[in-house]
């Protein structure tokens, strides 16, 4: 049987047709006066997208390159950090600090809750000497968001850097850095622009160029002050993947334009959140009509809907029937995890059509594996819920609606 593929994974994630038929555009060489102009074209829509005055750079790399870039960028050898370890991907802040030659204080939290404000601000007392705190905004192998904003006024006043990885939250949720005090705020190109892999983003807050100014280099390829004052000069420090920057041009365009193609900025985002916001409020209101348990139940993120599969229920073999059967393909568990969780994931190019199948599929697959649910209206109760939601102020989401 044919299906139409969804891909409802936390990264990649699918494509607008727009964006697939920009990055088949003819090349452009990335020295050139074309390549400087679409630079500058990108950077007003990336600084609302980011809520900050300052430049985002364009990284050719992964979203952990540009953690790479700036763990290096930031911080000397020797230097402390406090980790917040939530998840597998705080783990790899802590992995690529150590690499650096920091030494990482981990504050570990369950995986699938958020960190309390408290247990780092008694860390940062107990090392006085931490030159900062690295988080994730949405902690992908769970689902769970962290309290960004409540972690802002912590650091206000210390010298210590608020570094904090949005790769799976950039264009979902909101992170307005010079508002909530974020020092570092980074991304990937394939999980909320709606790219493909390929191209990180990483801005720094004054005080965080003032460190990245004062550090001294410590590798060839990621150089922060380097890619900034070439990125003044309409250029990358190195060579640049300029399909996938004419590709974001146009997604920014998707995310900001109105009906007569005007950048519409402040409604744009307005547009992203209430929609991310909804989707969210929809998928987890229809896992839990078909009797399943939400792995984040209170601190989520807004892209990605983590379920707990009951004991029995071989996890492996639901997103395979659902893939086969269906033509929906989910992401697993991680580490103790593999088998036993399910990451439904609803961010960038994904409507409430996609969410719907993908619930369908949700309980085809818990059927196929072994599971039960005698649930027949959950999408009806889902669609509900996406409609009530549409009507909430999205910027009055975080951190009081979330429930």
């Amino acid at each position: 049987m044919l299906n139409k593929v969804r891909l409802l994974t936390p990264g990649p994630t699918p494509l607008p047709e727009r964006v697939r038929l920009a990055l088949a555009a003819d090349m452009i060489h990335h020295r050139t006066p074309a390549f400087a102009a679409l630079l500058d074209d990108i950077q007003i829509g990336l600084k609302h997208l980011f809520g900050t005055e300052q430049p985002v750079l364009p990284l050719s790399c992964s979203g952990t390159g540009a953690m790479t870039a700036a763990v290096h960028g930031l911080f000397s050898p020797g230097d402390k950090v406090i980790v917040v370890e939530a998840g597998k991907f705080g783990q790899r802040w802590s992995g690529i600090a150590r690499t650096r030659g920091l030494v990482a204080e981990a504050v570990q939290v369950p995986w699938g809750q958020a960190v309390d404000v408290a247990a780092v601000e008694e860390r940062l007392a107990a090392h006085p000497d931490a030159r900062g705190v690295l988080v994730q905004l949405s902690e992908t192998s769970t689902g769970a968001l962290q309290p960004i904003e409540a972690l802002g006024r912590l650091m206000r006043g210390r010298d210590a850097l608020l570094v904090v990885d949005g790769i799976s939250a950039v264009g979902i949720s909101p992170c307005p850095m010079d508002e909530w005090g974020v020092d570092c705020l980074l991304t990937g190109s394939q999980k909320g622009l709606m790219l493909p892999p390929g191209l990180a983003l990483l801005a720094l807050s004054e005080r965080g160029w003032r460190r990245a100014e004062a550090t001294a280099p410590s590798c060839f390829y990621f150089n922060l002050p380097g890619e900034r004052k070439n990125l003044a000069k309409g250029q990358g420090l190195f060579t640049s993947p300029v399909n996938l920057i004419v590709g974001l041009r146009e997604s920014l365009r998707l995310f900001f334009e109105d009906a007569d193609g005007v950048m519409r900025y402040e409604e744009g985002l307005r547009r992203i959140y209430r929609k991310q916001w909804a989707l969210t409020c929809m998928t987890r209101a229809g896992v839990k009509a078909l009797g399943l348990s939400l792995f984040a139940p209170t601190d989520y993120a807004w892209g990605l809907t983590s379920v707990l599969l009951p004991e029995g229920v071989d996890g492996e073999r639901l997103i395979r029937a659902a893939k086969e059967d269906c033509g929906v393909i989910f992401a697993g568990g991680q580490d103790h995890l593999k088998g036993r969780l399910v990451r439904f994931a609803h961010m960038g190019w994904v409507d409430w059509g996609d969410v719907a199948a993908g619930l369908a599929a949700l309980a085809h697959g818990l059927r196929a594996a072994g599971g039960y649910t005698s649930a027949r209206d959950y999408v009806e109760t889902a669609l509900a819920a996406y409609r009530q939601a549409l009507d909430v102020d999205p910027g009055r989401v975080i951190p009081d609606v979330r429930s």
